[in-house]
C-alpha cells in the first residue's frame, strides 16, 4: 500500500497534474492539502474517473484539505477534537479531515502558517499544534495498536538541515524554537517520522520566487507522522521532486510511504 501527502496550491489548477501522477504512480491514498475551493467547486470526477473516492472539506479561496482513496474512504470526519478556530467568529478553518483508508486512519492536516512571530496567526499556530498533539495522544491513549499517519504540510521546517540556509531565516516563523518544540512533541507521543531516515537531505518545498527551485533553495515542510504500530509497517519511502518541474507546478511535492501489507 502507497500513502502521500502533497500540497497542491490549488487542486482546480492542478487538477490534471495530480490525476496523472496518481494514474502513473498508482498511489492508494493521497492528502491533498491547501485545495483553494469550496466543496462544491472540487473537481471529483476526474478522480472518479481514475477509480478514487474523494473528501473534502474548503470552504473558501484559502486552506482547504481532501483525501484521495481508492482502497475505501470511511468515518470521514472533519476536525480534530480540539481544533482551535482563527478570526473573529472563532470558527475552525478547513484544516483537518480524516477518514480510514484500507485499514489506516489518515488525517490530512494544513497547520497555519504563522506568518510572523509578532502576528496572532503565530499564537494561533501554536495552540493548533498543541491541540493536535493532546488529540493525537488521546487517540494513542484509547487504542495503542492504532495504525495512524498524520499526513500534510506541517509549515515546520524541525531541523538545521531541513532549509537551505539557516542565515535566511533568521527571525523567521517555521524555525523558531517554539515551532520546533511543538513539532518534536508528536515524537513524544509515540509519532514518528520514517521518511527522514529512508529519505535524507531532501527539501519538499522550493518557493516560486528568485528561481528557488533551480538553485535548490527549498525546505523540508511536509511530512506524514506515523503511530507505532503503523511504523512497523513502512518498508519505504520517496519525496518525489520531479513534481516540482514542468508546467504550473506545485511548490510543494509529494511525499509518499510505502507500506506492507
Amino acid at each position: 500500500m502507497q500513502l502521500a501527502t502533497w500540497n497542491v496550491n490549488s487542486i482546480r489548477a492542478r487538477v490534471d497534474r495530480v490525476v496523472a501522477w496518481l494514474e502513473r504512480t498508482r498511489v492508494d491514498v493521497l492528502a491533498l492539502q491547501e485545495t483553494k475551493c469550496r466543496d462544491d467547486q472540487f473537481p471529483y470526477l476526474p478522480f472518479e474517473a481514475a477509480g478514487y473516492e474523494v473528501a473534502h472539506v474548503g470552504t473558501s479561496q484559502w486552506n482547504g484539505v481532501a483525501i484521495a482513496s481508492k482502497v475505501g474512504i470511511d468515518d470521514v470526519v472533519v476536525g480534530f477534537p480540539g481544533q482551535p478556530g482563527f478570526g473573529d467568529d472563532g470558527a475552525a478553518e478547513a484544516r483537518a479531515l480524516g477518514a480510514t483508508c484500507g485499514g489506516v486512519r489518515l488525517w490530512s492536516l494544513y497547520v497555519p502558517n504563522g506568518r510572523d512571530l509578532a502576528d496572532p496567526h503565530y499564537a494561533y499556530k501554536l495552540e493548533w499544534l498543541a491541540a493536535l498533539r493532546t488529540t493525537a495522544a488521546g487517540w494513542l491513549e484509547a487504542d495503542p495498536a492504532a495504525q495512524i499517519a498524520l499526513a500534510g504540510d506541517w509549515n515546520i521546517a524541525p531541523l538545521d538541515t531541513d532549509v537551505w540556509d539557516m542565515a535566511a531565516f533568521e527571525g523567521a516563523t517555521h524555525v523558531s524554537p517554539a515551532e520546533r518544540a511543538a513539532f518534536a512533541a508528536f515524537a513524544d507521543v509515540g509519532f514518528a517520522d520514517p521518511v527522514r531516515d529512508l529519505v535524507p537531505g531532501m527539501f519538499t518545498y522550493w518557493d516560486y520566487k528568485q528561481l528557488r527551485f533551480p538553485r535548490n533553495e527549498g525546505m523540508r515542510i511536509d511530512f506524514a507522522l506515523t503511530s507505532p504500530a503503523l511504523r512497523e509497517r513502512v518498508v519505504g519511502a520517496r519525496i518525489e521532486r520531479n513534481e516540482r518541474k514542468g508546467k504550473a507546478p506545485s511548490d510543494h511535492v509529494p511525499v509518499v510511504l510505502e507500506l506492507a501489507d
